[in-house]
This record gives C-alpha cells, sequence and structure tokens, in this order.
C-alpha cells in the first residue's frame, strides 16, 4: 500500500474538504466561506473535540490522542479571529500502532471497508489507494476534523441564538427519555453537550454502560442511536428538493463513518400512521405560528417551519471485535479465520454524539450563509 492521502469535502457555500488517514502523522479539515472577523473561542473548542477524543472514558478505544486543533491558516494576527481566508485545522496522530494491522492487508475484516477499498483501487493487482492501517480515510479517527471544524461552526451558531445539542437515544435495546420534540430547551442541548456520556435518564445511562462493557468482555460490539435537536432556528431556510434541509444534511450524516440510517421528525414511524395522526396542526402562540405537535420535525417541504428540528442517526456495531471471524485471503483466495487486533471503541455511538452535532452545525451554517 502507498500512502496517497484520500480527501472528501461538502458544502457550498460553507466547504468543508477533510483529508489523511487514522495512522497518518496527520488529519486535516480546510473550512472555505467562514465569514471574517469571527473571534474563535479555542478553549472551548478543545472541550468540544475532547469528548469525541479517544482514551477518555471506559466506553472508547484505549488509543489516547490529545485532539488539539492547530489552526495553520485563515486567522487574523491574534490567532483567534477570522480572516475571511479558508482556515486550515490539523491534528496530529500520535498513538498509532500501525503493526496492529499488518494480518488485516490481504484479509478484509468483516463489515470494514478493506475488501471494497481494494475492489475500487486495486489497478492490474497494483493497490493504488490511500493506506487502509487503522482503517484509513474510513476510520472513525476521521471525525476529529470533522468535529474541529463543527466546533467553530456551532459557535457562530451559538451567536445567532442556534442551540444543537444530542444524546444517546439507544443502545442495543436500551432506550433513553427521547427529546420532546415540540418544546426542546436550549438550557437542555446545552447541558448535554458538555456531557462525556449524554443521556436524558441517569438510570438509562447506567444501563447503557452496562451493556457495552458486558459485550466489551465477551469480545463483541454495540450499535446506537443518536438523537440530535436544533432550536432557534427560523422558519423559511432550505429549499424543495435536493436543495431541502433533509437532503443538505443527510449526506453529511451519512460521511460520519459508521451511520447506517438517518430520519427526521417522526420519520419511519410515520409510514404506520394515517395522516390525521402525522399532521400537525398550525396553532398561533405568542403571536407566533407554530404547530400543536411535531412530527414534521421542524422540516415541512424541505423548509424549516420554526419548530426543534429533531433528527436520529443509527450507528452499526464498530466491525473490529475480538471474536474470531470468517473471511478470505484476498491473494490465495482461500477462507481463512480472522482475529482481529488493535484498540477500538465497543461502541462507536458514544463518540459519535459530537461528530452529528458537528455535522448539524456545519450543514445548517452552510445554508443560512447561502
Amino acid at each position: 500500500m502507498n500512502n496517497r492521502t484520500a480527501s472528501s469535502g461538502f458544502g457550498q457555500n460553507i466547504h468543508v474538504e477533510i483529508s489523511g488517514g487514522s495512522h497518518e502523522p496527520q488529519i486535516k479539515a480546510v473550512v472555505t466561506g467562514l465569514p471574517a472577523g469571527f473571534a474563535i473561542d479555542m478553549e472551548k473548542l478543545q472541550s468540544f473535540m475532547a469528548l469525541r477524543a479517544p482514551g477518555n472514558s471506559c466506553c472508547s478505544t484505549a488509543r489516547k490522542e490529545a485532539d488539539e486543533p492547530l489552526i495553520t491558516s485563515g486567522l487574523a494576527a491574534d490567532g483567534i479571529t477570522t480572516d475571511g481566508s479558508p482556515l486550515t485545522i490539523v491534528i496530529e496522530n500520535k498513538d498509532i500502532r500501525s503493526g496492529d494491522y499488518k494480518c488485516t492487508k490481504n484479509i478484509p475484516r468483516p463489515g470494514h471497508a478493506d475488501f471494497t477499498a481494494r475492489m475500487k483501487y486495486d489497478r492490474d493487482g497494483e493497490y493504488d489507494g490511500p493506506s487502509m492501517a487503522g482503517g484509513g480515510p474510513f476510520s472513525a479517527r476521521m471525525t476529529a476534523p470533522l468535529c474541529a471544524a463543527g466546533g467553530i461552526a456551532l459557535q457562530i451558531l451559538e451567536t445567532r441564538g442556534i442551540e444543537i445539542g444530542a444524546h444517546l437515544f439507544s443502545i442495543g435495546d436500551i432506550y433513553d427519555e427521547p427529546f420532546d420534540p415540540s418544546n426542546v430547551s436550549a438550557e437542555t442541548l446545552s447541558a448535554l453537550s458538555e456531557s462525556p456520556f449524554p443521556v436524558n435518564d441517569s438510570e438509562a445511562g447506567k444501563k447503557m454502560v452496562d451493556h457495552i462493557m458486558a459485550l466489551k468482555e465477551a469480545g463483541d460490539s454495540a450499535g446506537g442511536i443518536v438523537e440530535a435537536a436544533v432550536t432557534g432556528l427560523p422558519a423559511g431556510i432550505g429549499g424543495c428538493m435536493y436543495g431541502g434541509v433533509e437532503s443538505v444534511l443527510t449526506p453529511i450524516l451519512f460521511g460520519i463513518p459508521a451511520v447506517k440510517g438517518v430520519e427526521f421528525g417522526t420519520g419511519f414511524a410515520a409510514s404506520s400512521l394515517k395522516g390525521s395522526e402525522n399532521n400537525d396542526p398550525f396553532i398561533v402562540k405568542n403571536g407566533h405560528i407554530e404547530t400543536l405537535t411535531n412530527h414534521h420535525g421542524g422540516i415541512l417541504g424541505g423548509i424549516t417551519s420554526g419548530m426543534p428540528l429533531i433528527t436520529r442517526v443509527a450507528f452499526k456495531p464498530t466491525p473490529s471485535i475480538a471474536l474470531t471471524q470468517d473471511s478470505v485471503d484476498m491473494e490465495t483466495m482461500k477462507p481463512v479465520k480472522l482475529n482481529i487486533k488493535g484498540r477500538h471503541d465497543p461502541c462507536v455511538a458514544v463518540r459519535a454524539v459530537p461528530a452529528v452535532n458537528a455535522a448539524l452545525a456545519l450543514g445548517l451554517l452552510d445554508m443560512i450563509e447561502g
């Protein structure tokens, strides 16, 4: 394998380009289009980054990374104020153990991109793609630059009265108390955004941790769902069809590794309702038009209604598990038993909460700036 750096980007008015790989010297985000003159709270940004940094919880990988964002361009002489030029954020990878992945060079890990990347980048028997050590550009490690860029977007949105927060809606078959979709407070979202294990019901949170740790002890992993809410969004943001809020946000959310499903409002459950049950009656409250309920999740016809935006993002179980799995040797084309080494999250959904917040912030800021 060579070390060609892969990159991926999104956004029109606020464009984000993320590059690097899990075991490369550094990972990076370049953000173009940020408004000039905004003073970034670096301490607050580092605190946000710490929520997804590895090695800080029993429910995360043992890999230890400080995840300190170094901004190398896009700031004025004071070192904190955006100057309107592309903002480059660099994060060093320090705790690298690429040797753990030697056995997977020719033996794809079930549930990973090892096989599909080989199929895409193998040219006449010569691999010409990015380094896949630790998952390379497909690794959850790539959410670090996403969170660095998104953490800045969150700060910008907060100055405009827009608050974003999320919690662990479920881990396995254990469910937290869901948001009240019609009445989510900015204070609730702010409190969740400061918690390393964000839940509305502490007892449910304890059960989730016990479930994750039991699976970790057994060499297995858990999946989960993150529920996010946005308050303070004015009505009128978005557009029809592919310019709609769902259409803009969904691909950014799906770019987070391990995401397998995204829904807004009542989502898939709306398919079992009658129109009379799913429709949200309009009312006048404090001189403003609102809806009595919020099955639509704050979006109608792709445009924000002024009600809280509600979305849920489903994460698959971590595919790198300690249990022996069946695979094949891509060179000999024979079946083999695979025992994966390395350090892996027993449940990626836990550290994905800030990544969901970051993705939403960047997508919404992109639309607002349009």
